[in-house]
């Protein structure tokens, strides 16, 4: 009996749910995260263009270090960009997915 209890207690739903306007400051904060997300996409501007920099200057030089370097920095900036452009989406695609958990 003493389990089936223990089953039932952890069944409890505490009924809690985001609702916006329960604090003050969430207009602020909103600003403060696009102005990051605004801030780190510029500095993966700047990344990608000195990646491929050193990319085309490796290649012209013949350095396959440097190329090397340039090609593997091009690939992180590309995938930063991918995941700062899709974070909001992400996070409203499984945070709707786990309202859906019963």
């Amino acid at each position: 009996m003493h389990l089936l209890s223990s089953a039932q207690y952890l069944a409890y739903d505490p009924g809690i749910t985001p609702s916006g306007g329960g604090l003050p400051g969430l207009a602020v904060l909103k600003n403060v995260v696009n102005s990051i997300n605004l801030f780190a996409i510029v500095a993966v501007v700047g990344a990608l263009a000195v990646s491929l920099g050193v990319w085309a200057w490796g290649h012209h030089t013949g350095g396959h270090q440097a190329e090397a370097n340039g090609k593997k920095g091009a690939v992180v900036s590309a995938g930063a960009a991918l995941g700062l452009g899709a974070a909001n989406g992400v996070v409203a695609f499984f945070s709707a997915l786990g309202s859906q958990v019963h």
